[in-house]
């Protein structure tokens, strides 16, 4: 029997539809579908304008300079972030500053604090669905914020008054990869906004020095604005499915990655658990029941610090112990069945 798709982009026949009609008026390339898919995308966020690209590294650049960093400053990141971030830094001459993460997989405020003379900006990466309770603490060091919701897209928090914070809100910069595993997906593709003037004015200079050859594609684009029109449907299921394996897991001896906070809705980018044994037997184990099962921070840049437990003590275990599960809107009710049954007995 075949293995459950690990992802699926959740593409219907409609939104090829749109791709087509890209493609028969003949204007493929940066025209105005990629300006209605960034002013779409900016409403979504909460955020004014700023600049869709063709790639997540372009938008991570666009995001460094737009900061005021420059050759030779540090930039904090925590130990979950992934590796593509030390390819933006190495591009710019930028120094990474390393810090560990608390307890949901976030960046330590109180570690990042301990570095601040280090450093000219923050690159604040949400792994899988997460997101703080408040940016304040993150916000009260004082330094520019980028957030990364490239897996938090949607994830949100209720708050003590009822209202709710969405993931990136607390940011001066957010910036998305628009991936094939992405929650909103262009077939690649990245965007950072902003509602800061001199951030916005700055994120289009460095756009327009590689135009048109950075910037997103119409026929991408058009691809995102119909997604787009169906967020809320697609974060619907996504986080209907992110419940049910929730309440599998409170089966099972593994722990929940991130937080179970009743007031958090996760945009269900992907589920992950931390496991008490070996990570390739938890696999194995999914596989023999066909379904696909990876480990979670392969591609981070803590994955080359598993044994430097003193220095990362709360990211140690997720880095070294933490699987996925399918988790899409595609998803038949068997597969959803068999992938339960696994995340309640993996131990």
């Amino acid at each position: 029997m075949a293995l459950i798709r690990f992802y699926k982009p959740a593409l219907y026949r409609k939104d090829m539809d749109a791709v087509l009609q890209t493609m028969v008026d003949e204007k493929i390339g940066p025209g105005e579908r990629k300006k209605e898919f960034l002013r779409v995308f900016s409403i979504f966020l909460g955020k004014t304008d700023g600049v869709a690209l063709r790639s997540y590294l372009d938008a991570i650049s666009a995001a460094l300079i737009a900061s005021d960093v420059h050759e030779g400053d540090g930039v904090l990141i925590s130990v979950l972030s992934p590796k593509i971030y030390l390819e933006a830094f190495r591009r710019l001459g930028v120094k990474a500053i390393i810090v560990d993460t608390d307890d949901y997989g976030l960046m330590s405020a109180e570690d990042a604090a301990k570095h601040l003379d280090e450093v000219r900006a923050i690159l604040y990466f949400e792994p899988v669905c997460q997101m703080p309770s408040s940016y304040d603490p993150i916000k009260a060091l004082g330094l520019p914020v980028i957030v990364d919701v490239s897996e938090s897209l949607g994830s949100k928090f209720e708050d003590e008054s009822g209202s709710y914070i969405s993931a990136g809100s607390g940011a001066d910069i957010v910036i998305s990869a628009f991936e094939e595993d992405g929650v909103i997906s262009t077939g690649g593709g990245a965007a950072a906004v902003s509602s800061d003037e001199e951030y916005i004015e700055r994120l289009k200079k460095y756009a327009s020095l590689g135009a048109p050859y950075t910037d997103l594609p119409d026929m991408n684009a058009a691809l995102g604005i119909v997604q787009l029109s169906k967020i809320d449907t697609l974060l619907a299921r996504r986080f209907e499915i992110y419940r049910m394996y929730q309440q599998a897991q409170l089966k099972s001896d593994a722990v929940l990655f991130g937080s179970a906070s009743p007031l958090f809705t996760a945009n269900g980018f992907g589920f992950s658990v931390v496991v008490n044994t070996r990570p390739d037997d938890a696999i194995a184990f999914a596989s023999k029941y066909s379904v696909s099962c990876r480990r979670t921070f392969t591609g981070s840049v803590g994955y080359r610090y598993q044994d430097k437990y003193d220095r990362f003590p709360h990211a140690i275990a997720p880095i070294t112990r933490a699987i996925s599960f399918p988790l899409y809107p595609f998803l038949s009710k068997a597969d959803l069945e068999s992938v339960q049954r696994v995340i309640s007995h993996i131990s």
